[in-house]
């Protein structure tokens, strides 16, 4: 059998100049999905947002020239429509082309896809479903089964889809990523990181990983505990060693969604790593109050080859912490700061814009960007995420279509600034932030053509934000 995993691109521009100039990941999702196919299927991935301009023209050759029986899609919220019209496009071609799609909105809201041109809606991790998947249709037996693979076609569909999505499987049951599937060498991560004053490669190819899923935290912003149902699945520390051994690439990018939360087994990883002599730079991220807690692990993890890591500071004050649930004081963000500082680990500091800032708001967080740098910042906008308790309670104030926008950099509710002048505020802070980063504060010497591309990105992005209000169309008397 022929199976076709396609990732949608990006349609919005602000995520496209993003992906384009700073950070662009590998479709880790769909090359776990693949190691669930035998290996005497023909499998291929095809990732539309490595096509630039003409995913539709590449999109349209490969279903024509390659003729597959099954195409699986992962669909972010962003992608729902696109996802539909990518599936209605491959029934034109041949209607008894298998379509299923996967991923958190598929898992959370298996009900947007309930379209005659999808006939599987795999909830949950699809690496380990594909297998059954392809035996039952080998054996014509019915598609969907349990609650984990749905079909609009199925009678029951819509009482199905209204059920909580179903457990995760232990990760021993969870395929090793078909890396082989995917063109390594166009994914890539900035690395503003240096011990030496000096980086030979700005922006390095970089694997992805991950080591775990979930989070044992509940902050009200975020979708994984209602994807996870508050549980916390780790693979063991030798399989993790042993797929970074084996990963060609030198810069490795941990995609957990909370890497530090067992410190006896991250210990464990880090010793493995050095006993073993595994000599890689890695980013991963971890809260402050595990910073704060385990400072002494940071250092082990230093000395094993991290390089920078992501903290969701969120915000530098009370009231804000708290609304967000993040369960912890601002005075634990602040420490955590100074002992990133003098273990020599980059800070990557998340902070999130409130759709409720007012100019003061926005001026006071420009204070504590400036005082916590030199660090890698980077701003999100508050948006409940589909399908949570959050989404549900504001559905009712949506400014704009709510999945197409969710990209965390639109606001999908009413602003207190007019919008226009909203994202003059953010784009100033970006602005503010990419000035205050590590390789021009350190004065961190990096190649000629590195310095140009990111300058070119960097304005190019600046650019996309300043713009971001002319993708909201509203009627005349609004």
């Amino acid at each position: 059998m022929r199976i076709l995993l396609v990732k949608p691109y990006p349609e919005l521009l602000v995520a496209r100049r993003l992906q384009e100039g700073f950070l662009h990941l590998e479709p880790l999702e769909l090359e776990i999905v693949a190691g669930g196919a035998p290996l005497t299927e023909e499998v291929r991935i095809l990732d539309l947002s490595l096509e630039g301009n003409r995913p539709w023209e590449v999109f349209d050759k490969t279903i024509k020239d390659w003729y597959p029986d099954l195409v699986g899609f992962s669909g972010y919220s962003t992608n729902v429509n696109l996802v539909k019209k990518l599936a209605l496009f491959v029934k034109s071609i041949n209607p008894k082309i298998i379509t299923m799609v996967g991923g958190i909105h598929a898992t959370l809201l298996p009900q947007d896809y309930d379209i005659p041109e999808i006939d599987l809606i795999v909830r949950g991790e699809g690496g380990s479903v594909l297998r059954k998947i392809l035996e039952r249709i080998r054996d014509k037996e019915p598609f969907f089964f349990d609650n984990v693979v749905l079909s609009p076609k199925d009678l029951e569909f819509s009482s199905k889809a209204q059920l909580s999505p179903p457990p995760y499987p232990d990760p021993s049951e969870i395929p090793m990523p078909r890396r082989d599937l995917v063109k390594r060498d166009r994914y890539f991560c900035i690395w503003t990181s240096s011990d030496t004053g000096r980086l030979n490669k700005l922006f390095p190819q970089v694997a992805s990983m991950r080591t775990s899923v979930g989070c044992a935290f509940s902050c009200s912003f975020c979708v994984i505990p209602h994807l996870m149902r508050g549980k916390y699945l780790q693979w063991q520390p030798e399989r993790v060693i042993d797929e970074i051994a084996a990963l060609k690439e030198k810069y490795v990018y941990f995609l957990d969604d909370e890497m530090f939360l067992n410190i006896e087994r991250v210990k464990k990883i880090a010793e493995l790593l050095l006993k073993r002599g595994i000599k890689k730079k890695y980013i991963s991220w971890a809260r402050s109050d595990t910073i704060v807690k385990h400072a002494h692990i940071f250092k082990l993890w230093k000395e094993a080859g991290l390089d920078t890591l992501y903290v969701g500071l969120e915000s530098m004050d009370e009231a804000k912490l708290n609304e967000y649930k993040k369960r912890l004081p601002v005075e634990t963000n602040r420490k955590a700061i100074g002992i990133l500082r003098e273990l020599g680990i980059t800070l990557h500091a998340a902070f999130i814009v409130h759709p409720e800032f007012s100019a003061d708001d926005f001026q006071s967080l420009e204070k504590e960007v400036l005082a916590l740098c030199p660090a890698e910042v980077t701003f999100t906008v508050l948006s409940p995420s589909p399908g949570t308790p959050f989404w549900h309670e504001n559905k009712n104030r949506f400014i704009c279509d709510p999945y197409r926008f969710y990209d965390c950099m639109h606001t999908i509710l009413p602003t207190r600034l007019p919008l226009r002048r909203f994202y003059q505020h953010f784009s100033r802070l970006t602005n503010l932030a990419l000035r205050a980063n590590p390789l021009r504060v350190n004065k961190i010497k990096v190649p000629f053509k590195d310095f140009i591309r990111a300058i070119i990105a960097g304005t190019k992005y600046i650019i996309a934000l300043q713009l971001i209000y002319r993708d909201y169309v509203f009627k005349k008397n609004e």
